[in-house]
């Protein structure tokens, strides 16, 4: 029997699990919720519905588990521990420095109600802390490094384009080549923010637009540029649909580790990611969670859970017996 699925929200990651679910023949899409007028939303999948946000819970018997693709600054602290009362949930939650509070918060929510939460699903955080935690669990005496890029950083795409006289623009998250070396050589140096990123912002500015300022303000800007060797390039927005449409993105978690008696020998663990889109690799590793929530709830096991908690193959559309003769 198919997994049902719903989706919460349509925008570029609702749409990257819409065609994740046509991957995978073991889920089916049953239903699709937004913010915006349903009647508006138009999406792939022939005979399946939108329904306002509000009909989710009258259709929660429908659905074996439901995927919220909010955003992590407002959306998904209100809706994971919120849809986690009636629904088997999983999200995309980002915000590295938050994880601990939002999963206590879910985890109250879920314990509460009998279900499965499981949050921060994709590839940071997500398959790049699995790695991390693989690691660091191979090599104890080592050090971590993680590289993001080279791709468009969502986030600090809208950050330059909110600023004043910016029509459009693109952000790329690049590793420091230097320091990518240095870290693969195994000299385990110590990087600072500036050290390991810059970054490349293409900006289409308003027709009279002060050019220099809009410079000067996104080199400045607190917490997303100030800290960081930062290149603003002048485009049309002819230029910038042409060669910056796409969402690609990708990255490096590297450990540099020792072994042997006297630590003699030197190790290094790489795991990278090469993405054409982002949001739609990242629905990808969702709705492998999914199916993994989905089986924790059938076993019985209630709360919060995080990638750290799934067993391997649960994630997996895969016998045990098929895992073990051709992926072991």
């Amino acid at each position: 029997m198919s997994i049902r699925v719903g989706i919460m929200g349509y925008g570029n990651l609702g749409r990257g699990i819409e065609c994740a679910l046509k991957q995978n023949s073991d889920m089916e899409l049953v239903a699709v919720f937004s913010r915006r007028n349903p009647d508006s939303v138009k999406i792939l999948t022939e005979g399946v519905k939108v329904y306002p946000v509000e009909a989710a819970e009258k259709m929660k018997e429908e659905m074996d588990v439901l995927i919220l693709c909010g955003g992590s600054a407002t959306d998904l602290p209100v809706q994971t521990p919120e849809f986690a009362k009636n629904f088997t949930v999983v999200d995309s939650f980002d915000t590295h420095a938050r994880i601990p509070e939002h999963f206590a918060n879910v985890d109250n929510a879920a314990k509460e109600n009998g279900n499965v939460a499981v949050i921060s699903a994709g590839w940071d955080p997500g398959m790049f802390s699995l790695n991390r935690l693989y690691a660091n669990a191979i090599l104890p005496d080592g050090k971590d490094y993680t590289f993001w890029g080279k791709g468009v950083s969502q986030g600090h795409s809208d950050a330059i384009r909110r600023v004043e006289g910016v029509a459009n623009g693109k952000q790329y998250t690049v590793p420091v080549e230097a320091a990518l070396e240095a870290v693969r050589s195994g000299a385990n140096p110590e990087l600072s923010t500036r050290e390991k990123h810059t970054r490349e912002c293409f900006v289409v500015a308003e027709e009279g637009a002060d050019k220099e300022k809009i410079t000067q303000e996104i080199k400045s800007m607190p917490n997303y540029f100030a800290d960081y060797d930062t290149t603003v390039t002048f485009i049309t927005e002819e230029e910038l649909q042409k060669n910056h449409a796409g969402i690609p993105h990708g990255g490096f978690v590297i450990r540099s580790g020792k072994t042997g008696w006297n630590l003699e020998n030197n190790h290094i663990i790489e795991y990278s990611l090469k993405l054409d889109s982002n949001p739609e690799f990242t629905a990808s590793v969702i709705v492998a969670c999914a199916r993994a929530a989905v089986r924790m709830k059938s076993e019985g096991m209630t709360g919060c859970k995080t990638i750290f908690d799934i067993p391997p193959a649960y994630l997996c559309n895969i016998s045990a017996e098929e895992l073990r003769a051709h992926l072991l």
